[in-house]
């Protein structure tokens, strides 16, 4: 049977909840909760859903184990409420006075980053054994033998308990554990063969006043178990000037402790945190003098700084240095007695360093260490495991790399490499260099060159085409998105490394740049860099630029060495160059262009000859003169330069021969000359009607009539006059034009927004005109009379160009109509008719049509206008294959100058299109 809910609950929650509003949860008194303790556990759930009681608070049953949980008295702070005492704190001591400093906190405070909720004291947790128990605290006594009893007695204010059949025991002032051992032998003494069990109930509350500059000061009652941390925790901590290194308990006027919550913090030593009693007072002071340290710290902050600290108290404080620090080259910024900042260098590896009192205000910035290497060799470029490595007395080339299989890509150049060497302490460098097979494979003595500390290997790709770019652009791109977003789609997929240094090329080095005086011809190459907006091609080139001046600086990058082209792995090196270069000696940098593999500047190696520079460049190409080439110098002759042209034996210089083989000079520039009469191969195909179409191998200066010989002639289908020839040149030239048009109609359209008679220009008319023309591809179409070259006629025949295209359509008997006629339509050819009455054919021409200006364009692409005298027939003009267009009517279209190129350009390409798509 359920127990009946007594009256004295159910009035006590009635009552309860008319007074508190339903929005919240009823918090029962501790009366109320050892009557629900003694209810079902189903009667408790109704009570606790119909009042709105939180059944957490309620415990359960008697026999039901409570779970101890912390309650949450503590919100973030109102960020508004403290904004203005924070700048003033900053403006006080003078910790913002520059980016850096200002990104320092206080140290410690971000443990109160919170305001309290609620002022309830914290129970159920466990109860030490020397806790003073007093008036309010309740005994729990459980009994068990002969009889079995519980007991819950509260101690009075008398500091007694009154304990059935033992009468009142006098507990006040005794501890937890002389409490529980007092009341043990008293029942053992008096109730004979009973055994006992002493437990803490419910504890006292008692009252406490937190002062100073807490976060939210006042009256707080806590746990008669609460310490000092408890205490801050509830009153929200320390506000943005209170000192969290002196919180002193005060009791009746006199100070009984005081806690350093740095103790707390650093070292976990909370023997400070002492048990608070009621009417104690928790007072904050303002903080003391501050002292900030940055740099290469484990933990930069802003400390508070108690007397007599030195400087390597506040290092210990921010956890010591990191490895990478220097703090032989530490400074402290400090104030002197005329208010202004001065700098007082300490070195913190010394006891008189260590030893440096510090002061309010102080600034401490430990140093880093340099990222230089000592005696480390740097190896970029072309190797499996690109980084820096140990040096050691003696080391050569092939000691550090061993194998050219095992240590050197597979797309590695095996006959150039060099060594960029430092020749003194202001960094200027020289150049070493070597060929990696003779070095490593063969071991010879003058290749295989002795290393020396800080010397950096650079080796190259034979082939830059031979190795993916994908992490390389990928870092490009992630190091681009720190600084700012790429709006252009076109970038994705798209080399951006390289297209970076093609503009960053373009700019600054190779494309008639005068660079120590060294003119380079410009590159027929085209650059990737036309996918770039102009704002994203000069952000790319500058990250690009930052990047490779930092080569051997930027781990990434050395890591990524191995897939980067030669030119941007030699970029560092020239800039460097360039830049120690003066008046006296010229820049340590040659040039070759001409029949190379990779035309463009070099370093000038120690002692370099001919050959050497050639091989640098990757050698010659299929097609190079070899028995001439041209070596550009540029001789000073007192105050004057003049610029010396020398013929070199190149294949004399090549193999060796000393007379031809000559020392390089600084800007120096080395031409190598194509074969005579040399042509790369070129290609032309035959389309539709002859015996053999397909494509054919053209030597320079053959003509069409000869690969149409070549192709078996023609068939007794083709139909000669309807021949579409197509030329790349050609369409280049058209394709520029178009867009040079666009330009001009977007411009006119702009400009001209009312006609001569005061008409409103239709600009979606307009606007659609446009886009027809910008999406427009030229054919490149070049008229050609092959009936006439045919028959023998030299002057009609052609010089042919790579990949040039001859269509020859088969026997056509159709003329087409287009333009501004009722209804576009293809006819059937037939002898007689006019083009008046192919129009007729067509429905006649549309109101808008300028009918005056109508033309034919032959079947060879040619275009004529017909002839309207009554002495001849216009029937005469027309052929099979022919198209009438009929144009558009320019003063129709409110005087847009244009309208009549741009009509024409579109009829023209649709009927070379259709030409073509028709073979």
């Amino acid at each position: 049977m359920f127990q009946q809910t007594p009256k004295f609950i159910i009035m006590a929650v009635a009552a309860l909840s008319m007074v508190v509003p339903q929005a919240q949860a009823i918090t029962p008194s501790p009366q109320m909760i050892e009557q629900f303790k003694n209810l079902p556990a189903s009667e408790q759930q109704r009570l606790a859903k119909q009042y709105g009681i939180d059944p957490s608070v309620l415990g359960g049953s008697n026999n039901s184990q409570q779970n101890l949980e912390n309650p949450q008295l503590v919100q973030p702070r109102v960020t508004n409420e403290v904004v203005d005492h924070s700048k003033d704190a900053e403006n006080e001591f003078n910790f913002a006075q520059d980016k850096q400093k200002s990104e320092l906190k206080r140290f410690g405070y971000e443990l109160f980053q919170g305001e309290p909720t609620t002022f309830a004291p914290v129970s159920d947790v466990p109860v030490p054994s020397e806790y003073l128990v007093g008036p309010g605290d309740r005994i729990k006594v459980q009994l068990f033998g002969k009889e079995s009893k519980e007991f819950d007695l509260m101690i009075n204010r008398d500091g007694t308990i009154q304990f059935p059949d033992l009468g009142p025991i006098v507990v006040a002032g005794l501890s937890f554990a002389e409490l529980r051992e007092t009341l043990s032998q008293r029942i053992q003494k008096q109730m004979i063969g009973i055994e006992s069990n002493i437990t803490m109930g419910e504890l006292r509350s008692i009252r406490i006043f937190i002062a100073g500059d807490a976060y939210k000061p006042g009256s707080y009652t806590v746990s008669s178990l609460s310490t000092i941390t408890q205490a801050l925790f509830v009153a929200g901590g320390v506000n943005e000037i209170g000192s969290l290194r002196d919180i002193q308990v005060k009791r009746n006027g006199k100070l009984v402790g005081s806690m350093d919550l740095y103790d707390l913090l650093m070292r976990g030593d909370a023997s400070g945190d002492i048990r608070l009693r009621s009417g104690d007072v928790v007072f904050i002071p303002s903080v003391g003098g501050l002292v900030s340290i940055d740099g290469e710290v484990r933990r930069p902050a802003i400390y508070e700084l108690k007397a007599n600290e030195t400087v390597d108290d506040i290092v210990k404080m921010a956890a010591g240095v990191k490895p990478g620090s220097y703090p032989k080259s530490s400074s402290i910024e400090r104030y002197n007695n005329n208010g202004l900042r001065g700098i007082v260098n300490v070195d913190l590896t010394s006891a008189a360093g260590k030893a440096t009192k510090a002061q309010a205000g102080d600034f401490i910035r430990v140093k880093n260490a340099s990222s230089r290497f000592e005696d480390a060799i740097t190896v970029v470029g072309a190797v499996v495991r690109p980084g820096r490595y140990q040096w050691s007395e003696g080391q050569k080339i092939s000691d550090l790399l061993p194998s050219i299989w095992g240590d050197l890509a597979i797309s590695a150049d095996l006959n150039y490499a060099i060594i960029i060497r430092e020749l003194n302490r202001y960094g200027d460098i020289e150049v070493l260099q070597f060929a990696p097979a003779k070095a490593i494979g063969d071991k010879l003595v003058e290749q295989d060159l002795t290393l020396q500390p800080r010397d950096k290997l650079m080796f190259f790709n034979y082939s830059d085409e031979s190795v993916s770019r994908y992490e390389l652009n990928k870092l490009v791109k992630e190091r681009l998105e720190k600084i700012t977003s790429l709006t252009s789609d076109s970038l994705i997929g798209n080399d951006l490394f390289g297209a970076g240094f093609a503009e960053l090329d373009k700019m600054k080095l190779l494309k008639r740049n005068n660079i120590a005086g060294i003119v380079v011809t410009e590159s027929d190459d085209e650059t990737e860099t036309d996918v770039l907006k102009q704002e994203e091609s000069e952000l790319v080139s500058s990250e690009v630029k930052k990047m490779l001046t930092n080569l051997f600086d930027d781990k990434e990058l050395i890591k990524l060495s191995n897939v980067m082209g030669r030119n941007e792995l030699l970029y560092p090196i020239i800039e460097k160059l360039t830049v120690q270069a003066n008046a006296k000696s010229g820049a340590p940098v040659v040039a070759i262009n001409g029949k190379v593999r990779h035309p463009g500047i070099y370093p000038l190696a120690k002692k370099a000859k001919i050959s050497d520079l050639v091989l640098a460049a990757g050698g010659l190409l299929e097609g190079a003169y070899s028995a001439r080439a041209e070596l550009t110098s540029t001789v000073l002759e007192g105050e004057y330069s003049t610029v010396k042209h020398t013929d070199i034996n190149l294949k004399a210089a090549l193999s060796g021969q000393v007379e031809s083989n000559e020392t390089l000079q600084s800007r120096d520039i080395l031409t190598v000359m194509t074969t005579p009469d040399w042509q790369e191969n070129k290609t032309v195909e035959i389309r539709g009607e002859v015996k053999f179409p397909g494509i054919y191998n053209i030597r320079r200066g053959e003509k069409l009539s000869d690969v149409i010989a070549r192709a078996g002639g023609f068939t007794q289908y083709a139909f000669l006059p309807s021949s579409v020839f197509v030329r790349e040149s050609v369409r280049q030239q058209e394709q520029i034009e178009i867009k040079k048009l666009a330009d001009q109609l977007r411009r006119d359209i702009a400009t001209r927004g009312v006609s001569k008679d005061g008409n409103v220009v239709n600009y979606s008319d307009a606007q659609l005109m446009l886009k027809d023309l910008e999406n427009i591809k030229a054919v490149g179409r070049l008229v050609v009379d092959l009936p006439a070259i045919s028959v023998g006629i030299e002057q009609a025949d052609l010089q042919l160009e790579n990949q040039d295209i001859l269509y020859v359509p088969s026997t056509k008997e159709t003329i087409s109509v287009m333009g501004e006629v009722q209804h576009a339509a293809t006819h059937r050819f037939k002898e007689g008719l006019t083009f008046e009455q192919y129009l007729a054919m067509s429905g006649g021409v549309r109101k808008r049509a300028d009918d005056d200006r109508t033309y034919i364009i032959k079947a060879n692409g040619s275009v004529m206008m017909p002839s309207r005298s009554m002495w001849f027939s216009s029937a005469a003009e027309l052929s099979p294959g022919d198209t009438i267009i009929v144009p558009l009517d320019t003063e129709y279209k409110d005087s847009l100058t244009l309208w009549t190129q741009v009509t024409g350009i579109i009829y023209n390409t649709a009927v070379a299109i259709s030409a073509i798509s028709g073979i």
